[in-house]
């Protein structure tokens, strides 16, 4: 029987066209938004098409956002989702800067799309992410577009600043209860409906009405914040605490330490405040909101005398001090401690809760006492201070410090 002898196919198989996506993005400080970024997307379109080993996979941009964080640009997140799906080989991108100027995200990123298989390339800086030397080149040229990142930061804050010490106010909250900000006038108008809310807020405040009570009332009447919310013990403590009801405004009262993180933390004198009067039409008259202040002191007083340490303890982390909180849960009353900002928004802290009696147990520890007293504790400690990783920072009358591990 003659032998059969295989032949080989001479052909080598095709190879598939990668699938090629671009991402661009251009934020605020930039300028001509729209031109600027159409510039980018035709140009690594037409770049992607013209080149037969590539597949065209979509365009990504995020307008008007910065790159210091990627948590923020939904297009950005979107793209990372479609790698997963593997819907994309290869990323195309300006620059280190138009893709983040965060070193950490950047590393962090370019590292998990090369475990996916997927490569980016930086045109301005001809780097390939899958490349020899790409990640000593990244780390390098990331740290310089990071810090260009703090001095445009800093630029601004600048004008923002001089725009404040000669009176204006770009610079504003434009969503208040109570009014809506005209931008061709360029200062807040008077909303009826909603500032009949805000004066009867104020009345029953002084009526002697909690803070708590007046949330339930004015759920009970179908009232609203300005995001369609329940009004809450946060909301309302930040509207009787407002001036800008007044018609006035005060400028930096929070401020951003690091234009990274983009972390708020209150101003409490590390920055200068800027307080500009008559601004606008005022809601309330100046003796209503003064005689409201001057009972948020007074309950204040009268709360420091009924708990020892309401003013006492101070959050390490943003400077607020810490509130008596009481919840009950399946029947059983818990209290505990927690920092003020965890219950004003636009603010986030990280810090630890305590249970007062956890409280009241180290405070006998730290004293050398066999059972906590509140004469005691208010005769020799004046503040604690609540570090970032839970310890217990004690101030004594006499000037020690001594810091408790919990």
């Amino acid at each position: 029987m003659p032998k059969i002898k295989k032949v080989e196919s001479l052909f080598l198989p095709l190879q598939k066209p990668k699938k090629v996506a671009v991402y661009a993005r251009v934020s605020k400080e930039t300028g001509q938004l729209i031109h600027s970024i159409s510039a980018q997307i035709n140009y690594y379109s037409n770049m992607i098409k013209k080149n037969p080993k590539w597949e065209y996979a979509g365009v990504y941009a995020d307008y008007g956002i910065t790159g210091t964080s990627i948590s923020k640009r939904e297009e950005f997140q979107r793209m990372i989702m479609d790698c997963e799906k593997g819907k994309i080989d290869v990323i195309l991108t300006k620059s280190i800067s138009r893709f983040a100027r965060n070193t950490v995200d950047l590393l962090n990123t370019v590292r998990y799309l090369k475990s996916l298989g997927i490569e980016v390339w930086f045109e301005k800086e001809q780097i390939h992410s899958c490349s020899k030397d790409s990640e000593l080149m990244l780390s390098f040229l990331a740290s310089f577009a990071q810090e260009e990142s703090y001095s445009i930061s800093e630029n601004i804050k600048w004008g923002i600043r001089k725009r404040f010490e000669v009176g204006e106010s770009r610079e504003i909250n434009k969503h208040v209860l109570g009014y809506q900000y005209d931008e061709e006038q360029k200062k807040y108008v008077i909303i009826p409906q909603e500032a009949e809310i805000i004066r009867w807020i104020f009345h029953l405040y002084l009526e002697g009405f909690s803070l708590r009570k007046i949330a339930k009332t004015l759920h009970d009447k179908e009232m609203v914040t300005i995001n369609g919310c329940k009004f809450t013990e946060a909301s309302l403590n930040t509207i009787i605490h407002n001036e800008i009801y007044i018609g006035d405004i005060r400028h930096q009262k929070c401020f951003v330490k690091d234009p990274i993180i983009k972390k708020k933390v209150l101003n409490r004198g590390q920055l200068p405040q800027y307080y500009i009067k008559d601004c606008h039409e005022a809601i309330l008259d100046r003796e209503t909101y003064k005689k409201v202040q001057k009972e948020i002191k007074d309950r204040a007083n009268k709360t420091n005398l009924r708990y020892c340490f309401s003013g006492s303890i101070c959050c390490g982390i943003c400077g607020n001090y810490y509130i008596r909180k009481k919840d009950v849960v399946k029947g059983k009353a818990y209290i505990y401690w927690l920092c003020s900002s965890k219950k004003k928004r636009g603010i986030i802290c990280k810090s630890i809760n305590f249970r007062e009696e956890e409280l009241e147990q180290i405070c006998v520890q730290v004293l050398e006492i066999d059972k906590f007293e509140k004469t005691i504790f208010k005769n020799r400690i004046t503040k604690i201070t609540v570090l970032e990783n839970g310890d217990l920072k004690f101030h004594f009358v006499e000037g020690g410090v001594i810091i408790k591990q919990r």
